[in-house]
């Protein structure tokens, strides 16, 4: 298999992967790369919150990988609540970083922004900091607050400052991020490694439609993902008002598949908009549920607005709407056209009317729709599958470790000093 190695640069070293905003293994791309490290020879560790309803354990084992999670209560109540849930996170995250012990590489997934404190510690203690910049939180931050530049947005443009200057290699979702991380960031070219987001094609394997879910109606739309203030299942919903309003569409039933803290209000939106018999809420559903409705969709739907963090993201739905095969109607965003290509048609910016205008179309042509399907399969199959970015991670692993000695495990530590004392 691709990236399979049973020695080379990782055989006997550790390195600790810490997540603060996803449970782990949910975090599809975070246990891509553990699983890439495993094989090529590392000793993988993991620090991350415990899910609610799956990766409950408090420790775990999962194919070789040793999982460390700790409880964490999400924010509620704008900017103060992320404080507190980011306290306690640092808190849990250096508690367990210390009962790992040190480590060759540690690897801090963002956000936020705040990991390269425990990445600090343990540098002194030998390890390499490798950052993973899953997103551009002062974007983020400016996405879902809407606050302006005030005293907020200059403390996460600071901590994402501290972080670039922390890291000894920084891994880029894409290429927009990779030139932010060098531009804005002041790092080399050299040390950031683009590591694409790929779908688990083994997760997302079609099986035969069932109408069934269609609800009645010759067609079905979806939408899959989280559901934040960034996200724009707001500006899907208005779409397909105007889908039905506008262009006197009713054939069509639609879902919603994915939670989020916007959930609850994008329910309450539907409902203002009359769509309560047209469009069904599932939250999250098991894997084999998710196929179901993705291998019934006519239409898949990403509906992320154009704002700074949008334009330069890649967005995981596209992806895993491709390797389904599923035709996408996107708004006009760069890096949404770098994913899906002509497996996606593109709304202007934020232009719910042309949204709504492209569905229709598509609903209308099945062998546009198939031929869309059919370019996006090729895609994640061939230039964006997780492969290249197999190759791409442990290239970064090499260069950070390069010249440099393993770190004793804890054990060996420990043996050490109890033979200086004796």
């Amino acid at each position: 298999m691709p990236g399979k190695a049973t020695g080379g640069a990782g055989s006997g070293r550790r390195a600790l992967i810490l997540v603060e905003n996803l449970s782990v293994p949910f975090d599809r791309r975070v246990w891509q790369e553990c699983t890439t490290l495993r094989d090529a020879g590392w000793t993988v560790h993991v620090i991350c919150p415990q899910g609610s309803k799956r990766d409950t354990e408090p420790e775990a084992v999962i194919d070789g990988v040793r999982i460390h999670r700790y409880p964490l209560r999400a924010a509620t109540g704008g900017p103060s609540g992320y404080l507190k849930e980011y306290g306690s996170a640092l808190w849990h995250t250096a508690r367990l970083a210390r009962r790992v012990g040190p480590v060759d590489v540690v690897h801090a997934c963002n956000p936020p922004d705040l990991l390269f404190l425990p990445a600090l510690w343990l540098k002194r203690q030998g390890a390499r900091f490798v950052f993973d910049q899953h997103d551009l939180v002062p974007e983020l931050y400016l996405s879902r607050f809407g606050r302006g530049k005030d005293l907020l947005y200059r403390a996460v443009c600071a901590l994402e400052r501290r972080t670039y200057k922390a890291a000894d290699i920084v891994l880029a979702t894409n290429e927009s991020y990779r030139d932010v991380a060098i531009r804005r960031g002041g790092r080399r070219p050299e040390d950031v490694f683009v590591v694409r987001s790929a779908p688990a094609v083994e997760r997302f394997q079609p099986v035969p439609p069932e109408p069934e879910l269609k609800r009645g109606k010759p067609h079905l739309l979806c939408y899959l993902g989280v559901m934040g203030p960034q996200d724009g299942v707001d500006y899907a919903l208005r779409a397909l008002a105007k889908l039905r309003d506008d262009l006197g569409r009713t054939d069509w039933h639609a879902v919603f598949v994915g939670s989020g803290d916007a959930f609850d209000a994008m329910v309450e939106l539907s409902r203002r908009l009359g769509l309560d018999d047209q469009v069904q809420f599932t939250g999250r559903i098991p894997d084999a549920d998710l196929v179901r409705y993705l291998s019934t969709a006519d239409v898949c739907l990403s509906p992320d607005p154009c704002n700074p963090l949008n334009d330069v993201s890649t967005m995981n739905k596209v992806l895993e709407y491709m390797a389904m095969g599923r035709p996408i109607v996107s708004f006009d965003l760069k890096e949404a056209r770098v994913s899906a290509g002509e497996a996606a048609v593109y709304a202007a910016a934020d232009d719910e009317s042309e949204f709504a205008a492209l569905v229709a179309k598509l609903l209308d042509d099945p062998d546009q729709r198939a031929r869309m399907g059919r370019i996006g399969q090729e895609r994640v199959s061939g230039p964006l599958s997780w492969r290249n970015s197999q190759a791409s991670l442990l290239a970064a692993y090499t260069a950070a470790c390069r010249d440099h000695t393993p770190v004793p495990a804890a054990d060996q530590v420990r043996t050490r000093k109890k033979r200086q004392r004796s």
